[in-house]
């Protein structure tokens, strides 16, 4: 599509994807989508969709999150659009940079596909961008009684939180500046929000319109150069904890019996299994797993649930954990790992990205390296407690099963927890 065509959108759930071409350098980019009423502003921060909140209340729209594709990385959004609420005429789709401006991401696209049956039904590229740090991409909006796509190509030079406060969203300047924290380091600077680049300036931004504490833009991105971060410290303190691990299979080896090339998300072959290995302040250790049943509890030692045992690493769900920080106290170490259950001998062309979504606080997000030995287990997190400072290490560390060993007694020896293993099934 040429910037400002449009094309009529029949299907009524839509996956949106804002894509780049991987391997391009320190720059991320981060989707997100606005719904908007015929004033061209928000109702409320609720009407915000984005990394730090994920889903709109009419299930309408969903951040479904970050995964490898091919030469690409996607950041995903849902949007059924039978569910928008009548007062809603437009969603706006768009994209900020971190870590730097649009310039440096070659490649950027965005695309809508039908949901249910995966036809392909707008494509825009964004071939001109410079300076900017955030992107009107494209937007959704209803006309006579249905819905069309538009391509905008809309660039701003003041990051997310410019874009935001542009549309009637009011965001937490001095906690965010604008931008998200990459490593350990807390956001200082305050941010300054500026009209895009091809438009005149709005007026200013009124208080939250939802009487609730401005938006908070801040995240937090570990790298082997910034491995860790302090829950405490991101204000991560008290309610739940939520890991979650989503993976794709973007490449599938004759050994495990399927043809080479691309795979798509929800391949269902590949069974993973998340898990974590805790340890509490009163000494007594365990294993969080669905091998065995073990699903933990949350209101009770070791105060850590897995909520199922999910089969096909889908974006929007995938496995996912949660420990319950208000027993921050009771918790000494956990270590969150991933075995391979079936479909695979080894992590070798899997790639998986893991989140940790505390209820209060930035989320904490990294990918797993690319698997170069014949590994069926990896340890993604260490959790310790640190005279009250939860700590997230980032790990991304593949291991060898030895000969007539587990997956399970493998982490265990490499990490010193000194358990006791017995074969078990699920």
């Amino acid at each position: 599509m040429q910037k400002g065509s449009n094309v009529s959108v029949a299907a009524e759930t839509v996956r949106i994807e804002v894509g780049r071409r991987s391997g391009t350098g320190p720059v991320d980019v981060d989707a997100s989508a606005l719904l908007l009423t015929e004033s061209g502003k928000v109702r409320s921060d609720d009407d915000f969709v984005f990394y730090n909140q994920p889903r709109h209340a009419s299930g309408a729209v969903t951040h479904e999150g970050k995964h490898p594709e091919g030469d690409a990385v996607l950041d995903v959004l849902g949007a059924d659009l039978g569910k928008v609420e009548p007062d809603i005429g437009r969603i706006v789709l768009a994209a900020s940079a971190d870590g730097g401006t649009f310039g440096q991401v070659p490649g950027l696209y965005v695309r809508l596909v039908d949901a249910s049956g995966g036809a392909e039904i707008a494509r825009f590229d964004s071939a001109d961008a410079t300076v900017e740090t955030a992107f009107v991409l494209g937007e959704l909006y209803r006309r006579q009684g249905g819905w069309k796509f538009r391509a905008v190509g809309q660039g701003y030079g003041s990051g997310l939180a410019g874009l935001a406060t542009d549309f009637g969203i009011s965001v937490d300047e001095q906690a965010d500046a604008g931008a998200s924290v990459r490593g350990s380091a807390p956001a200082a600077a305050a941010a300054t929000a500026s009209a895009p680049s091809s438009a005149p300036p709005s007026a200013p931004t009124p208080a939250s319109a939802s009487g609730g504490a401005p938006v908070r833009l801040t995240k937090v991105t570990l790298t082997k150069q910034s491995p860790s971060v302090s829950l405490t410290k991101q204000g991560g303190s008290g309610g739940v904890l939520r890991v979650n691990l989503n993976w794709q299979v973007h490449k599938q080896f004759s050994g495990w019996g399927q043809k080479l090339g691309k795979a798509i998300a929800g391949y269902s072959d590949l069974d993973l299994d998340l898990c974590a290995l805790f340890e509490l302040a009163d000494g007594r250790k365990g294993v969080v797993q669905a091998l065995g049943n073990a699903f933990g509890s949350l209101q009770q030692p070791p105060y850590i649930h897995l909520d199922g045992d999910d089969r096909t690493g889908a974006v929007a769900s995938g496995e996912n954990l949660t420990v319950n920080l208000d027993h921050a106290a009771d918790l000494r170490r956990i270590l969150v790992f991933v075995t391979i259950y079936e479909g695979a001998r080894s992590f070798e062309g899997v790639a998986g990205t893991v989140t940790l979504q505390p209820q209060h606080g930035a989320p904490v997000e990294f990918s797993l390296d690319e698997c170069t030995v014949t590994s069926n287990v990896c340890a993604l997190a260490l959790i310790t407690n640190e005279g009250g400072d939860l700590v997230v290490q980032r790990e991304a560390r593949y291991l060898v099963t030895p000969r007539g060993s587990s997956p399970q007694r493998t982490v265990d020896a490499a990490y010193g927890w000194g358990m006791q293993w017995t074969r078990g099934r699920k």
